[in-house]
């Protein structure tokens, strides 16, 4: 099946199966066929997913059958907490799954996580739908991962069941980072703090965020550095700051600064605000879906004194990044 992914403001074709309705999965190549399969959410779908599902992949190819990564929306946290406003997803569902079509994954199951769906207990999962629909012949799953009514579904009780019912089952460790064992919540951390390097490194990659350009008041145009003010899908922001960035316009990937902050020189604003001004950019880009990537923190918020101290900074701010973006191998 040919599939899309929205990405930088246009639909992308990859070649996956998805599906997104478990009454879709029928008998063929996976009913019967000895798929290997992983399960889980996958926000962020950071180094230690990747090392899972590149796995998943290869086991599955080396055996002939179809690799296969079952992952829920909304996120189970989202639905049981829906108070706790922002929530903040690393990936959106297109962002999870255009990552996990670039591993080599044949086929992604996106499991809607109801009410009715969260009652299921770990046996009931396991057995009428793992092994019921699906017939694995391997589950690889990670060391933390639980599932089922009241996280029973641990990975010692799926390896239990996997000896019972006839599927091997492969439980993957931690991955350790720099001594840090590499998590969704490590990746949310390490944004939320601005830590931008760190992030990357987690991620294996730059963090980033799409949004749409939307008009702003232009005090950036008139001091100098016109800037694009982004309204961004994502609820996970860098902590206040300026950044060395990445700004990629229908596919092209300019270099530039962002700023996220209340913009305290000017004003008492109470909206959070993301500003990025694009190095050697004369065109206007309003209305357009644009990607922000994320390198690297050059400085936090800060209020000065008039406007010529922070026009000087902003010159200082660009040299710096024009120096960190030298080095980076994404354009």
């Amino acid at each position: 099946m040919l599939c899309y992914a929205f990405h930088s403001g246009t639909w992308k074709e990859f070649f996956m199966e998805v599906i997104r309705d478990l009454d879709q999965i029928k008998p063929g190549p996976l009913h019967g066929g000895g798929c290997v399969l992983t399960i889980g959410n996958f926000d962020g779908a950071h180094i230690a997913h990747q090392r899972i599902i590149s796995q998943v992949v290869r086991e599955a190819r080396e055996r002939g059958k179809r690799s296969v990564v079952m992952t829920f929306e909304p996120h189970p946290q989202r639905f049981f907490h829906p108070e706790k406003r922002p929530f903040f997803l690393i990936t959106t569902l297109e962002e999870k799954l255009e990552l996990m079509s670039g591993l080599g994954v044949d086929t992604a199951i996106v499991v809607n996580f109801t009410a009715e769906f969260s009652k299921l207990t770990a046996n009931e999962f396991i057995c009428n739908i793992i092994w019921g629909m699906l017939r694995p012949g391997k589950i690889l799953i990670g060391h933390d991962n639980t599932f089922g009514k009241g996280k029973e579904g641990k990975p010692a009780y799926v390896k239990q069941l996997g000896e019972k019912l006839g599927f091997d089952v492969e439980i993957i460790d931690a991955v350790c980072l720099e001594g840090l064992v590499v998590s969704s919540t490590a990746v949310r951390n390490a944004v939320g703090e601005g830590d931008m390097r760190l992030a990357g490194m987690l991620l294996g990659r730059p963090y980033s965020l799409e949004g749409k350009v939307v008009e702003g008041v232009k005090r950036g145009r008139e001091i100098g550095f016109p800037t694009a003010n982004i309204e961004p899908r994502k609820e996970l922001l860098p902590g206040r700051g300026v950044y060395a960035t990445l700004l990629e316009i229908d596919g092209v990937k300019y270099d530039s600064v962002t700023n996220i902050g209340f913009n305290p020189t000017f004003t008492d604003q109470k909206t959070l605000s993301i500003e990025s001004h694009v190095f050697d950019l004369e065109t206007e880009i309003y209305g357009k879906t644009v990607r922000i990537y994320f390198l690297e923190r050059l400085r936090g918020e800060q209020k000065f004194l008039n406007v010529q101290d922070l026009i000087d900074q902003i010159g200082k701010d660009i040299e710096k990044a024009r120096d960190i973006l030298k080095l980076c191998s994404l354009k």
